[in-house]
């Protein structure tokens, strides 16, 4: 059985983070609420895809790219960074504060592991009453590659100073889980998206319908 993890990083968009209020700013641009999932999709698989390339991928201006493609370009300059600057004003998940909460309480070290830059991230951990529960924020733009490519998740174990063993990823994306265990790390995953985490991904170590589930499993590993 895998050890109990002394750091526990979390996904954000997603995973701590509800995406559903941007679809209101995007009616308010005149697009449907509807075209918020396709964007989100192209802005990943575009993310991805630079990375795989070799390239570094900015999460800013790639999210801005990817909204002008799925818009067809018709929406202005303006209403694009009206769109994107959204990601900072989004709420959390009911069970995100109480998971973070109960890690910190247990004496784990909690991070967040994310796409957006360091600065960003805090100011939205800290609009979000999340910052006193979490110790550290680790980037793709610091790590220069982007999740899944294994490489994050191993920046991020030097980077903290922990076995790749004893870190854990959060997160309700399967595929998030499969390139944390690809990179030698525990991985929980949180059925509230996925449903089921699927059979072409490494299975996670533990899983959980809500975070605070997933975090229980994780402290019970020894």
């Amino acid at each position: 059985m895998a050890d109990r993890p002394n750091v526990v990083l979390f996904d954000v968009l997603e995973t701590l983070i509800d995406l559903d209020p941007l679809a209101a700013r995007l009616e308010e641009v005149g697009q449907p609420a509807t075209i918020l999932q396709p964007w989100f999709l192209r802005f990943q698989r575009d993310a991805m895809a630079l990375t795989l390339a070799g390239d570094t991928a900015p999460f800013e201006a790639v999210a801005r790219e990817s909204l002008r493609t799925e818009t067809k370009y018709t929406l202005s300059e303006r209403d694009i960074e009206y769109v994107v600057e959204g990601f900072s004003t989004l709420p959390t998940f009911d069970d995100a504060v109480p998971a973070l909460k109960k890690l910190s309480e247990a004496g784990v070290s909690v991070g967040c592991l994310t796409v957006n830059s360091p600065e960003k991230t805090r100011c939205f951990l800290e609009g979000a009453g999340l910052s006193e529960f979490v110790d550290h924020v680790v980037t793709a733009q610091e790590a220069g590659v982007w999740k899944p490519h294994p490489d994050i998740y191993r920046f991020a174990a030097k980077r903290l100073g922990t076995p790749i063993e004893r870190l854990a990823l959060v997160a309700v994306h399967a595929w998030d889980c499969h390139g944390a265990k690809r990179a030698g790390a525990l991985a929980g995953w949180c059925a509230r998206l996925e449903v089921e985490p699927g059979d072409v991904f490494l299975p996670p170590d533990v899983t959980g319908d809500n975070l605070v589930e997933v975090a229980d499993k994780l402290m019970s590993l020894h």
